[in-house]
């Protein structure tokens, strides 16, 4: 049969095809339109954050740049006041040993002279008064020069005290110094519950400069990311325990100048706070020597102490130290000890009185006359404190110890001083009428008035004939008030994480309380940094402990003991983290203690 073929129903079939594919183009190319605009949309947005990104960069150099300056014009302002300073102390010891000289000589010349008086008034009856009044005159007022050459010693030793105050004060309202340790043995140990797999000992924490801390984020699979920390001093491995006292020493002056001081070790288990504070040996119980080079903060301070209060022998001061330890958020007085060995005597509870400071009820002070009786009396109690091996340190510390000496001082007034010399200068004005000693009652009866209300002393007798001299000296009896300053020593417990300690049991209790005290003592900090109108110090009791040291007027010295290794990263950024929180506290100026003396 003959094949017929259609050719319009071929035709038809082909446009058909060529339409569905034209269609298809069509679509592929609206397809390509929309993801082209997509990609485009994407470009502006990359190109704007990339100039953003650029405009931060640029803002944040710029700010850096500034904070450099400021810092530069801060440390040369430091700098000149350290100079004037050490002028000031020098022209002080000057002044101070001449003043020794000219006083030997007066008291040796008013000896001489009171002797000639007397034998002159015995032999010759009254006959030469005239001479007799002149060599009194005399004597007297090279005992005015003499009070004066006191009042110029003091006023020197004021200004001393108020310029080594405006240093201390422009370094910080808190202080935070940082010290990283060197490498140790154990870490190198690799945990146990890492397996086969070593935990890194490679060093990630590094001191820099003198005042930065740089750290190096390490992790598998992404950039290296390296952090800055900037402190007030950065102590770095190589650093002796004298370069990290001699940073500390400043403060103890102001504790003889009326100001609390507080010096804290704050970091991990293992980071070093015990030996910066307390040394790399153990104490010996009966002698308490050490070797000065190795002994930490704690010894070096005593010693300190002692010989500023050497240096003042005009004053008087009295020591007393007492040992305190936070352990499970309790306090306990390691000083009260009974012979069985008691933990519950030893109890104390920590109060707030009317006046808003803190204080611990029953607490145990001992009296110490010298540095080796404060070491000798810690020595013996420190074996108390709690102590737990674990898998970061064999001797780990599981509580807070606090070491307080409180200075107690009497220092005369120097406003009634500065009151009986101008009432002297006035009475040595007037030519009519003879200046006689506030303690002679031979004097005019208007001038024996005056000078009995001004200098009244229970030591006052009527002269009874001129043989009997007036009596060398006005000198008025001045009451001597006391006031108190504390030094506060503490060395924190170790902060942890459990899985890489190890412990367990009654163990996991002392950790929690650890961690949650040191959590309460950095909310304190932010919250004084943030200046909440309520600060938490009663969480804890080692804040409510420590509230006048944190927040009250005390100048404040916090050590952060940071490990350089990877294996404790997460410890030393929590650590440094909470000095840079602590940085930006701003508490009032400290102010001295103020001791209200008056003329008896």
């Amino acid at each position: 049969m003959p094949l017929f073929i259609n050719r319009d129903q071929i035709f038809a079939h082909q446009v058909h095809l060529l339409e569905h594919k034209l269609r298809s183009k069509e679509e592929r190319i609206l397809e390509l339109e929309t993801e082209n605009a997509i990609l485009h949309l994407r470009l502006a947005e990359c190109l704007g954050k990339h100039r953003r990104d650029h405009e931060e960069e640029t803002k944040a150099l710029n700010h850096h740049q500034l904070q450099r300056n400021a810092q530069r014009t801060t440390r040369s302002a430091l700098a000149k006041l350290l100079f004037e300073v050490q002028a000031v102390k020098q022209g002080l010891s000057e002044v101070f040993a001449v003043y020794l000289t000219f006083a030997t000589e007066l008291e040796e010349q008013s000896k001489q002279l009171l002797e000639k008086v007397e034998q002159a008034s015995c032999s010759l009856n009254g006959h030469r008064g005239d001479e007799i009044q002149n060599l009194q005159t005399r004597v007297e007022v090279l005992e005015r020069s003499v009070e004066e050459e006191r009042e110029r010693c003091r006023a020197e030793r004021q200004r001393r005290k108020e310029l080594h105050n405006t240093v201390v004060e422009l370094r910080g309202n808190i202080r935070v110094h940082c010290r990283v340790r060197p490498v140790l043995p154990f870490d190198h140990i690799q945990s146990s519950s890492s397996g086969s797999q070593p935990l890194s000992s490679e060093e990630v924490v590094c001191a820099i400069s003198d005042d930065t801390v740089m750290v190096n984020c390490i992790k598998p699979g992404v950039q290296v990311h390296n952090k800055m920390f900037e402190f007030e001093r950065v102590h770095g491995p190589e650093d002796s325990q004298d370069a990290v006292f001699q940073e500390v020493k400043p403060l103890l002056t102001s504790l003889l100048d009326g100001y609390n001081v507080c010096i804290m070790a704050y970091g991990q288990t293992g980071s070093g706070k015990t030996y910066t504070m307390m040394g790399s040996q153990p104490l010996e119980e009966h002698s308490g020597t050490q070797r000065e080079s190795q002994q930490g903060i704690i010894p070096k301070a005593a010693a300190e102490l002692f010989r500023l209060i050497s240096e003042k022998p005009t004053e008087s001061h009295t020591v007393e130290v007492s040992v305190m330890e936070v352990y499970n958020n309790e306090v306990f007085d390691l000083l009260a000890r009974d012979e069985k060995g008691n933990t519950a005597s030893q109890r104390r509870d920590v109060i707030t009185t009317s006046s808003g400071t803190s204080q611990v009820t029953a607490l145990r002070n001992e009296p110490v006359c010298n540095a080796s009786e404060v070491m000798q009396i810690i020595s013996s109690v420190l074996k108390l404190r709690a102590h737990c091996p674990t898998l970061v340190h064999t001797d780990s510390s599981r509580s807070h110890v606090i070491v307080t000496l409180t200075i107690s001082s009497k220092s005369p007034n120097a406003q009634a001083l500065a009151a009986r010399l101008q009432s002297a200068k006035n009475d040595m004005q007037h030519p009519t009428q003879k200046w006689w000693s506030p303690r002679c009652r031979r004097a005019n009866p208007a001038a024996r008035h005056s000078s009995d209300e001004l200098f009244a002393s229970p030591a006052s007798s009527p002269c009874p004939s001129p043989s009997h001299s007036p009596c060398p000296s006005p000198r008025p009896s001045i009451s001597q008030a006391l006031f108190r300053t504390k030094l506060q020593l503490v060395d924190l417990a170790g902060s942890e994480c459990v899985g890489m300690s190890g412990v367990s049991g009654a163990a996991l209790w002392e950790v929690s309380c650890i961690n949650r005290s040191l959590s309460a003592l950095s909310d304190v900090l932010g919250a004084l940094a943030e200046q909440r109108p309520h600060i938490p110090y009663r969480n804890s009791k080692l804040t409510h402990l420590l509230q006048d040291s944190i927040g009250g007027n005390a100048k404040l010295l916090v050590m952060l003991c940071v490990s350089p290794t990877q294996r404790f990263i997460a410890e030393s950024l929590q650590s440094l983290g909470l000095g840079a929180r602590a940085r930006q506290v701003q508490k009032e100026v400290p102010r001295r203690k103020n001791n209200t003396l008056k003329i008896k």
